[in-house]
């Protein structure tokens, strides 16, 4: 399976975290330097390398968000009829349409699907990051304190201001706007050091699991079947038959939303005290089972479902 390469770095970083052969201490320097400085080199040179007008799409955008909207609802909806307040609902929701674009994402279906996968993940992760991002720390300081203040406003902005990716993506894309060729020497600096990002980001991946423990099970069983199949299958829905999109792109969004749950929804939950045990089970299963259900999908993709999908649509 070309997937297999992948997850065995995760595997590899998962063992090497499971041993102590890398500490938390150690993983979490690491994943320091593969956002701040690796990814987001990877991430600016894309960027800036790309043809902004013809990247910039609206219905791919509009198909994507309407598809991840319906899954964050009924993941919500599900939470309420559970009992859970609006912190817990909101980080459910979180989970259910959140993937790991940025650290698996990226390196993972550029290799496998070509470099025309670029723009549409670029724009996956605007949204994700942008969108939801914003959304669930506002539902969060909302619930607790019952109102929209003006402070949460001005923490959401500066927060998606002091985030690498979407700083890297928003400036390469206005380098490529301006149509500004990248000089040679800084063009081989930004590729050496965006190299770093692949093997980098899965062995975080990895390590960091070792350190993630599976509570509430069921919950996060439901939260995984959420992430892996009904996402990716409202994707699909989505930008083959209500909004199509190019078939290629196409199948770049469905793959992009099969992938599993975001370790940066683990920081937030963490970070507001809302359960963080349920999101670490969450991220722990899912990528487990995406070993199996990521294969399949880019399998489907690339052995020419879209294009079936379409002409039996």
């Amino acid at each position: 399976m070309k997937t297999l390469p992948f997850f065995a770095l995760i595997a590899l970083g998962y063992l090497a975290g499971r041993t102590r052969f890398f500490t938390a201490e150690a993983t979490g320097y690491l994943t320091k330097f593969v956002f701040y400085f690796a990814l987001s080199a990877m991430l600016f040179r894309f960027a800036a390398n790309l043809s902004f007008w013809e990247v910039l799409d609206g219905d791919l955008i509009l198909a994507y968000f309407g598809a991840s909207l319906a899954v964050y609802l009924l993941a919500t909806v599900v939470a309420v009829i559970r009992g859970v307040g609006v912190e817990q609902a909101a980080i459910e929701a979180q989970c259910a349409v959140i993937g790991n674009v940025g650290f698996l994402g990226v390196p993972m279906l550029v290799l496998l699907l070509g470099d025309g996968a670029i723009g549409p993940v670029m724009l996956i992760i605007a949204v994700d990051l942008i969108v939801f991002g914003s959304l669930v720390v506002i539902l969060i300081t909302g619930g607790r304190d019952g109102r929209l203040a003006f402070g949460v406003v001005r923490t959401v902005g500066l927060g998606l201001m002091r985030n690498p990716m979407i700083m890297s993506i928003a400036l390469g894309f206005g380098w490529a706007a301006l149509e500004w060729p990248i000089p040679a020497p800084m063009n081989e600096f930004l590729a050496i050091l965006g190299g770093a990002a692949t093997p980098g980001a899965l062995f975080a991946i990895g390590a960091s699991l070792a350190s993630k423990s599976a509570e509430r099970v069921s919950v996060a069983i439901w939260l995984s079947t959420c992430k892996l199949a009904l996402h990716p299958l409202a994707v699909a829905v989505a930008v083959l038959y209500v909004i199509p999109v190019d078939p290629y792109a196409a199948g770049v969004m469905i793959a992009a939303a099969s992938l599993p749950v975001a370790g940066n929804v683990y920081i937030i939950a963490q970070h507001y005290g809302v359960a963080p045990q349920r999101v670490s089970a969450s991220i722990l299963i899912s990528t487990a089972l995406s070993v199996l259900s990521v294969s399949l999908v880019i399998a489907w993709i690339t052995g020419g479902g879209v294009a079936s999908a379409l002409a039996t649509g």
